[in-house]
C-alpha cells in the first residue's frame, strides 16, 4: 500500500468539494474534513518507507491547514481575497474610519476597567457586544465577497475583523487574569 495521492494544486475549497465563497456550509466542511482525515492521517502510513511517510505527513498538514483556514471566517476571508489577487495589507495599512477607531479605544478602556475591577459580568457583556459586532462585520464581508465581488471593501472589513479578533483576545486574557 502506498500513500494516498492528494492534489496540492487544488484550492482549499476544491479539496473539500465546497463552492468558493465566504458563506459556506460549516457542517459539510466538518464532515468532509473528518472523511479526509480518515484517508490521510499519518498513522495509516506508519508501516511505509520514510519517503512515503513524509508525503503522507505533507498531505495531512495540507488538509489540516485547509480546514483551519476555511473554518475561521477571518482566515477564510483572507484566503478568498488572496485567491482573487487582493492583499489585505493588515501589516501596512492601519487606516480605519475614525468612528471605528474611537469605538476600539472605548472597548479597550472598558476591558481594562473590567479587568482591574475583576468584573467578570462586565467582561461577559463586552464579549457579547464584540461577538455581535463581529457577526455584523462577517455579514458585511459575505456581501462584499460573495455578492458584490468588491474585494477592496472586503479587505478593509478584514482589517476591521482583525481588530475585533485582537479585542476578543484581550477579553480572554482579562478573564484569565481575573481567574488567577
Amino acid at each position: 500500500m502506498s500513500a494516498f495521492s492528494l492534489d496540492f494544486q487544488k484550492t482549499f475549497f476544491q479539496l473539500f468539494g465546497l463552492g468558493q465563497s465566504f458563506h459556506l456550509d460549516t457542517q459539510l466542511l466538518e464532515r468532509q474534513y473528518r472523511a479526509m482525515q480518515m484517508v490521510v492521517h499519518p498513522d495509516k502510513f506508519a508501516h511505509l518507507p520514510d519517503a512515503e511517510q513524509r508525503v503522507a505527513m505533507q498531505q495531512a498538514t495540507f488538509v489540516n491547514e485547509a480546514y483551519q483556514t476555511l473554518r475561521s471566517p477571518l482566515r477564510r476571508a483572507r484566503y478568498l481575497l488572496k485567491l482573487n489577487g487582493v492583499d489585505t495589507q493588515e501589516e501596512t495599512n492601519t487606516a480605519m474610519p475614525m468612528d471605528f477607531l474611537i469605538a476600539q479605544m472605548e472597548w479597550r478602556e472598558a476591558v481594562k476597567e473590567a479587568q482591574q475591577a475583576r468584573d467578570a459580568e462586565l467582561l461577559s457583556e463586552l464579549e457579547t457586544r464584540i461577538q455581535a459586532e463581529t457577526a455584523e462585520l462577517e455579514g458585511q464581508l459575505a456581501d462584499r465577497i460573495d455578492t458584490e465581488k468588491n474585494y477592496a471593501a472586503a479587505a478593509e472589513l478584514v482589517r476591521k475583523l482583525r481588530f475585533m479578533e485582537k479585542l476578543a483576545e484581550e477579553i480572554h486574557a482579562a478573564y484569565d487574569e481575573i481567574d488567577n
